[in-house]
């Protein structure tokens, strides 16, 4: 449960207010954008535009390594996506460049583990508060690390894919309250 700024109640966790009044951003970040954070962005958009809030959120995903930029997704996380209907095939890892200051003007960074909030955070956002942990949103096993699925088996992307589905119906929940324009 959180407060909005009306002091109104809402299901769901308390997330940074939105930039632009009506809009909301939100990025995600894993190691090299080929499989934690992209699966989480397929499934977010997924789940926002079901909602019918695709409009109005924004969604990008990107790695703290750069090895990775310009390739598709993991053709593991990409086949368990496909298996549960989800469409990966636009895909293509993106690089959290530090040159690029235009990452941390999302509403909101979720990152996939700690050494990713690390690395994060090392590149100095203005609004550190805005960058944090994506499990914690999770209602199972809150804070904890979504594990990286690369090294191991299929079975690791489905476990991947159970986080990702559960993170995702707790923002949508909770985004619709954040899109609520306020007077000013």
């Amino acid at each position: 449960m959180s407060t909005d700024p009306t002091g109104s109640q809402h299901p769901g966790p308390a997330l940074p207010e939105p930039r632009v009044p009506g809009r909301y951003s939100v990025a995600l970040v894993c190691l090299g954008n080929i499989c934690r954070s992209p699966m989480a962005e397929v499934v977010l958009a997924d789940a926002v535009d079901r909602a019918g809030l695709g409009d109005r959120v924004a969604l990008a995903s990107c790695g703290t390594g750069a090895w990775h930029a310009g390739d598709p997704m993991d053709r593991r996380a990409a086949a368990t996506l496909v298996a549960h209907g989800l469409d990966p095939s636009a895909h293509r890892a993106r690089h959290l460049d530090p040159a690029d200051p235009s990452w941390f003007t999302h509403d909101l960074l979720l990152v996939m583990d700690a050494a990713n909030l690390r690395d994060t955070l090392a590149l100095g956002p203005d609004e550190p508060d805005r960058v944090r942990l994506f499990r914690s949103l999770d209602p199972v096993g809150t804070g904890a690390d979504v594990p990286d699925p690369y090294y191991g088996g299929d079975d690791g992307f489905e476990e991947v894919l159970g986080m990702v589905r559960r993170v995702s119906d707790v923002l949508v929940t909770a985004l619709p309250a954040l899109l609520e324009e306020r007077p000013g």
